[in-house]
């Protein structure tokens, strides 16, 4: 089983967001990426343990995305 992970950078708030239409109830933030992907990839076993699903190995993808408005002067 693979479940996509994305990650969206806020600039607004300073933070990094996981999401994911795979694993119900994934919403993490943090100002670091590599300290989000550390809480996601511990996160994830619990949410599929909650959301009754069947335990299995599993492979994570994660993709980032993060813009930004350079504004010359």
């Amino acid at each position: 089983m693979e479940y996509v992970i994305n990650f969206t950078w806020d600039n607004e708030a300073n933070v990094w967001i996981a999401t994911s239409d795979d694993v119900s109830g994934l919403v993490l933030e943090s100002g670091s990426f590599d300290a989000l992907l550390e809480r996601t990839r511990y996160a994830i076993p619990e949410l599929l343990l909650l959301n009754n699903s069947e335990m299995q190995p599993f492979s994570l993808i994660f993709k980032s995305e993060r813009h930004e408005r350079i504004v010359f002067s």
